[in-house]
């Protein structure tokens, strides 16, 4: 998202280099690269952190690391092991971030941090998820306490605990809490390991630990109450609070005569939607102080893209390895299947629409149909939540034909022709929602044209 798309250079300034690989995977480079052929996942999620530790002279940004991981390595141990050695023999430059570093077997909940103006390292530290637990990382430092002499489960810097005592965010006497000495707090100042996001989905997922949003921490993982299936998770990134004591457009309510009947009936105004602009919020507590209060929502409109990666050990790395790939809002917008075996994309995959409007970029695909979906979301978002269901039963009905077609294809006419199977056919789904979106854009647009 830093440039517009793969060959442009601006802004950009050689840092460094690295001794070459032999050789490397081939990968899926988003922004934040995510998935490798050898089933290897990484999700990222910017968690800024204190000011004081970013060292712009460290040689690594966060999708650097990513990528590099991704080239070179098949687990999600040997990921975290190679970047913990980039960054302290090249610095890191970034603001704190999280990763979500995933293979076929584990799962790691990884953040880094610079080591502040001094030194151009870095200091980092990574718990494993248990296998039968969720975690959450929604831009808020999550790990607490590490137990070091467990290496099945907790990883770190050499420097973890000696950077906070020398930048004087622990005094060597209470408790060590990575989180509270790296971060210091959520996004809203608050001293706390979570904010909505988190405690709504762990909550969701796990209601009868009864957590509580008065805690200085959650737990940084859960076991749920039923086993969680992929399409849960695509569900839970579309959250916006609705029907909650958190859902921004629960006050926002009209009277309503029924034509048949003539009885009155008060609704949610089919105008209020739960992704308002500041200058709409702003408005409507004008009129009246405390109509509407913001939450930080789950699926937030300025989104570029999402996914949910999917790693099986049962099946071939090429096939087993599912990014469901959404662009824009992820509220409002269809999952797309990329597959660790998918070779290439549509062009439009390697533009990228967030510095302006781009009718070659697959983001604007989508965005058209729905931001105009949000002038009347009441009338709308039927429609949208329509066409977003028939795509994501599509896609997990369909999958079970292109695994066997993927072997069926290996066997009788080899590895390349299976893998060009497995880079059309995310490019017919991913056109075949394309088309639908246009679609609803025409059809909204026909629904406004007298006026919003």
């Amino acid at each position: 998202m830093h440039t517009e798309y793969p060959a442009d250079r601006t802004n950009m300034e050689l840092k460094g280099t690295i001794p070459e690989a032999r050789s490397t995977y081939q990968f899926l480079n988003t922004s934040y690269p995510c998935l490798n052929e050898k089933q290897l996942g990484i999700g990222e999620t910017t968690i800024s952190g204190r000011k004081e530790l970013q060292n712009k002279k460290g040689m690594f940004m966060i999708e650097e690391l990513e990528k590099i991981a991704l080239q070179r390595c098949t687990t999600a141990r040997e990921a975290i092991r190679l970047i913990g050695q980039l960054v302290a023999e090249h610095g890191y430059g970034d603001s704190g971030e999280c990763l979500t570093i995933a293979d076929p077997n584990e799962v790691w909940h990884f953040e880094v941090f610079g080591e502040g103006p001094d030194k151009i390292g870095g200091v980092w530290a990574a718990v494993r998820i248990p296998d039968d637990h969720v975690g959450v990382s929604a831009n808020i430092s999550r790990i607490s306490t590490l137990d070091l002499k467990d290496k099945d489960r907790y990883m770190a810097s050499e420097n973890v605990f000696s950077v906070a005592k020398k930048m004087g965010f622990w005094d060597g006497k209470e408790p060590f809490k990575f989180w509270k000495a790296y971060s210091g707090g959520n996004y809203f100042g608050e001293p706390k390991a979570f904010s909505i996001r988190e405690y709504f989905i762990l909550n969701a997922l796990a209601p009868s630990l009864k957590l509580s949003y008065d805690s200085e921490e959650l737990p940084i993982s859960v076991k749920p109450d039923k086993p969680v299936a992929v399409t849960d998770v695509m569900a839970l990134l579309r959250q916006t609070y609705e029907g909650t004591e958190w859902d921004m457009t629960k006050n926002l309510k009209v009277a309503v005569k029924n034509k048949e009947t003539k009885e009155t009936d008060t609704i949610t105004s089919p105008a209020a939607n739960p992704w308002m602009g500041t200058d709409m919020l702003n408005m409507l507590n004008g009129v009246k102080e405390g109509t509407v209060t913001r939450n930080r929502l789950v699926a937030v409109p300025q989104c570029s893209y999402s996914h949910v990666i999917q790693l099986r050990n049962w099946l071939p790395d090429a096939v087993g390895g599912v990014a469901w790939l959404s662009f824009d809002n992820p509220g409002q917008s269809p999952r797309i299947p990329i597959f660790s075996g998918t070779t290439d994309l549509p062009a439009a995959f390697g533009i990228c629409g967030q510095h302006r409007h781009r009718e070659d970029a697959i983001v604007w695909k989508y965005r058209t149909a729905n931001k105009l979906a949000t002038v009347r979301w009441g009338l709308t978002k039927e429609k949208i939540n329509g066409a977003v269901a028939h795509f994501e039963e599509k896609g997990l009905s369909e999958m079970p034909f292109v695994e066997n077609r993927y072997k069926e294809l290996q066997d009788s006419k080899g590895e390349e022709t299976a893998r060009a199977f497995l880079t059309g056919y995310p490019a017919d789904f991913a056109g075949a929602t394309i088309l639908r979106w246009q679609e609803m854009a025409d059809e909204f647009w026909k629904m406004f044209a007298r006026g919003f």
